[in-house]
């Protein structure tokens, strides 16, 4: 099987992770247990997940001229992801500043840097877009950049998989384009206004969409009457920061090797729990055999 070539439009940072028994309250200070500073953003950590699931992966975004930028780009590449198009501007590079709670839940903070100077397209980069077979974005960087690659794709009968986070209000022409949506519950309140009680509302904006459910699994639906509820793997969760990345972007590599996508997100929520049996985003997403090991538990058990 040809390794689907998947392009990631978005976000990097680096995220500065701290490990406490308890998330801190407002205006509360909490004694930690653990810190990790790893590359992440959104963009860079779906363009790693993927290129790790199986992917020819390249990764279009903007890093800062800082040292933080330095060490994006070097760890990026050293996954495997095609970097040769990352932008480098002046300033900062993006941060996000995470903590993670004993069980694994967090709270996260984005400073977005250069992020926030990653406009308008060059036609390398859209040439790029225009090559894959999947594009994925998310809304961490510019919407007018999200917009520009998902016309880009359209036009190129590329399949455009959004993951729509941060939760935000969405353009109509920005949602026509998209071909895939995947979204959590915080996120599908933003696009139809209802969460996991009323999941289908999502297909009024959208042809196909994805509601992931964390420890649950994830909720797939399309216009063509299929809504299916996918159970979530079993684990002993460390750390969620990643596992919505490892997610998507495995979803992107099975959708784009040609799988049904009932079969392709059962497979991404397999990715999602694998990446939050461990601590940091872009440490922790799994490979393509890590993924198929834990999948093949829902097949012995008939999930």
């Amino acid at each position: 099987m040809s390794r689907p070539r998947v392009v990631v439009v978005g976000s990097a940072n680096m995220d500065l992770v701290a490990m406490t028994p308890v998330l801190p309250a407002a205006g509360q200070t909490v004694l930690g247990t653990d810190f990790v500073m790893v590359p992440g953003g959104k963009g860079a950590n779906q363009a790693i997940a993927a290129t790790r699931a199986g992917a020819s992966g390249v990764f279009l975004g903007a890093i800062g001229s800082d040292s933080f930028g330095v060490t994006l780009k070097a760890r990026i590449a050293a996954s495997g992801v095609d970097t040769s198009q990352l932008r480098v501007v002046y300033g900062a590079s993006g941060v996000a500043v995470v903590t993670v709670d004993a069980v694994g839940e967090n709270t996260v903070v984005v400073a977005p840097g250069a992020n926030a100077a990653f406009t308008v397209l060059t036609e390398a980069e859209l040439s790029a877009v225009r090559r894959a077979d999947v594009l994925v974005a998310q809304l961490e960087i510019p919407l007018d950049t999200v917009l520009e690659a998902a016309r880009a794709a359209r036009a190129a009968g590329t399949r455009v998989v959004l993951n729509a986070a941060p939760a935000r209000e969405l353009p109509t022409e920005l949602l026509d384009l998209v071909d895939l949506l995947v979204v959590n519950e915080g996120e599908a309140r933003a696009v139809s206004g209802t969460g996991r009680d009323e999941p289908e509302a999502l297909l009024r904006a959208v042809p196909r969409a994805v509601l992931t459910l964390g420890a649950d699994g994830a909720w797939y639906g399309d216009r063509d009457g299929t809504a299916v509820h996918i159970p979530g793997f079993p684990i002993e969760a460390v750390d969620s920061t990643g596992a919505g990345d490892a997610f998507t972007g495995a979803l992107a590599v099975a959708w784009g090797e040609g799988r049904e996508l009932v079969d392709a997100v059962r497979w991404a929520c397999a990715a999602g729990a694998a990446c939050a049996r461990h601590v940091g985003a872009s440490a922790s997403l799994p490979r393509r055999e890590e993924i198929d090991a834990l999948y093949a538990t829902a097949n012995a058990t008939g999930n």
